[in-house]
């Protein structure tokens, strides 16, 4: 590969990074309870000057360790406390993955760097989660990166042959990032690392099965990397509050894997509809990819290729479209080629069942969880991304012509996107979708399904990539743009503070009464101060604001016990009231 065709992949990685993770920051204020929340909390220990201890209104809080907090930090410190500056750490940390896989893929097929960047740049799992403030996107970016570490490592002890010295710098990378990803959520990180080098290790059908890689895996040097950048930390914050171990580990960890103690009970095939939606638009082509992998580990031992076989591992495609020859080579028949391209050989044909148990264990060890939530899933999407890549490039150099129905099946679905994004407002906001608007998203969706089709039929799947891209772009600057005025005051409390301001004197404190913890923690980020509950008996005894639901007057006046209830104001996007607590008695109650 030319300079020139590097600095321009990089650049056009660069850029949809730009505009997939960081475009739209702002568009919408923080939704749920764990968007503000989080941001609060580095907010307070930026203002504490507390480094250590996560704290919400002055408590510790213990839930989640330390990473996401500290890069919320610096954003805070350099560009200030706001909504979209709280999601920089996602978006930074997605990108800083695309750029490593981008790297891994060109490391053993340089031809699929820049379809394995986009295609996991272009996912709804990670569009979404880059602009999230939580804790999934950097654990991701640290494990997949962790991962790939790893497996750098591993193809270079293959094959075992003297002369060649395997490369430890990578090893310590693995042992860097999983003790990154330890940060950023606990154990989970290194747990789900164990489990996916064991069982690619000991896979019954691989030809290069080494026990003894676990135990070269566990690499003092590399072992004391991790201890020296994690116990820091968890033994500092044990220091600051003694209950951290118990809350943390046992609460946190086995106790919300083990129990609906959060109520997030789901069924045991949850993931499978999350996986589909996760892997959009790329869905029908990213299952083929993965089941095409399964199909191609049962062992195809043909003859021995000529010696002038061409194996190009760098910048050609024969050693990701030829499998039988791959495994012919791990029963000696290639050795007359160099040790290295040996390894690099040997490396392309392990990548696929590496990538097969990566993107398989996540899912499975959440499924049996009790407590399952969309994102617990998310460092399992790059394996699957990788093997799209390492697919398009197989079947675009066997099938010049692709099968209709798996083209039609996927320009389907990556129209439909853009036809969703249309009708997402009505969708959220619970009314009927206008039929102009129905119409007008069918007619979008029929033109793109048949220009997507049309497009991979007649030049093959070296044009998915682009043509897949162009609805996501399109969709991404719709939903930025046109949705996000119209979805802000539904699913984030952004406007709602503004509205309370307007109404409220500005000093003028603020409960709530009935009301979801979105709506809680929304305004005590926008407020950034505690806000009082009534549910849980946090009466404020002078003049407030209360956000209630509708129908709430007579409960809110028994709760004041005989103290004036003015109803002030609505806020109809989220069905809420607002009212005013007046420290004067009541004598009569006034709406308006």
């Amino acid at each position: 590969m030319s300079k020139r065709t590097l600095a321009l992949e990089l650049l056009t990685v660069a850029g949809f990074c730009a505009f997939l993770f960081f475009f739209g920051l702002g568009a919408f204020g923080l939704t749920g309870a764990d968007e503000p929340r989080y941001a609060q909390i580095a907010r307070e220990m930026l203002a504490r000057h507390d480094w250590v201890t996560p704290v919400l209104y002055g408590q510790p809080w213990l839930e989640k360790p330390i990473l996401y907090y500290w890069e919320a930090m610096l954003a805070y410190k350099f560009f200030g406390s706001s909504d979209w500056v709280a999601r920089l750490p996602s978006a930074f940390s997605a990108t800083v993955m695309v750029f490593a896989i981008y790297a891994f893929a060109r490391r053993f097929l340089a031809t699929v760097a820049i379809d394995a960047a986009l295609i996991t740049a272009a996912t709804a799992a990670f569009i979404g989660f880059s602009h999230a403030a939580s804790m999934d996107m950097p654990l991701t970016a640290c494990f997949t990166i962790g991962m790939m570490c790893w497996f750098c490592w591993y193809a270079t002890v293959l094959p075992r042959e003297p002369g060649l010295k395997q490369e430890r710098a990578w090893l310590l990378g693995f042992y860097l990032f999983m003790a990154l990803g330890t940060l950023a959520k606990g154990p989970v990180a290194p747990g789900l690392a164990a489990l996916v080098i064991v069982i690619f290790v000991l896979l019954p059908f691989r030809d290069l099965r080494d026990a003894r890689i676990i135990w070269r895996t566990l690499w003092w040097p590399g072992v004391l990397l991790f201890l020296a950048v994690v116990l820091p930390w968890y033994i500092a914050v044990q220091r600051a509050n003694p209950g951290f171990a118990s809350e943390f580990f046992f609460l946190h960890n086995l106790e919300r894997f083990s129990t609906d103690l959060y109520r997030h009970k789901q069924p045991f095939w949850y993931y499978v509809p999350v996986l589909i939606a996760a892997l959009a638009p790329w869905t029908v082509y990213a299952l083929s990819a993965y089941v095409s992998s399964i199909r191609a580990l049962r062992p195809r031992y043909g003859s021995a290729p000529a010696a002038d076989t061409p194996v190009r591992t760098s910048s050609g495609s024969e050693a990701a479209k030829a499998p039988s020859q791959a495994v012919s080579f791990l029963r000696g028949t290639l050795h007359h080629l160099p040790l290295a391209q040996q390894r690099q050989f040997a490396a392309i044909v392990a990548l696929s069942p590496f990538l097969l148990v990566w993107g398989a264990v996540p899912i499975i060890f959440f499924s049996i969880s009790r407590s399952k939530l969309p994102g617990y899933i998310l460092p399992a999407i790059p394996a699957w991304t990788l093997l799209l890549a390492y697919y398009i490039a197989r079947r675009a150099a066997e099938e010049p012509k692709p099968r209709p129905w798996r083209v039609l099946a996927h320009a389907a679905v990556a129209a439909a996107a853009l036809g969703a994004v249309l009708e997402l407002p009505y969708r959220l906001m619970h009314v009927a979708v206008p039929e102009r608007v129905m119409d007008v998203a069918a007619a979008v969706t029929l033109v793109l399904l048949i220009g997507i089709a049309l497009s991979i039929l007649q030049n093959g799947l070296r044009a998915l990539r682009f043509v897949t891209l162009v609805p996501v772009v399109i969709a991404m600057a719709y939903l930025v743009r046109v949705d996000g005025p119209a979805l802000d005051p539904k699913i984030s409390t952004r406007l709602l503070a503004h509205e309370i301001q307007r109404i409220a004197p500005a000093s003028a404190p603020v409960a709530v009464f009935h009301v979801t913890r979105q709506i809680e923690y929304g305004l005590g980020f926008y407020f950034d101060r505690e806000i009082p509950n009534y549910d849980r008996g946090q009466h404020i005894t002078g003049d407030h604001l209360v956000v209630a639901p509708p129908g709430s007057e007579q409960a809110l006046a028994g709760e004041v016990h005989g103290r004036r209830v003015l109803h002030v104001g609505s806020f109809s996007p989220q069905e809420l009231e607002l009212f005013w607590i007046s420290s004067a008695p009541q004598e009569h109650v006034h709406s308006r």
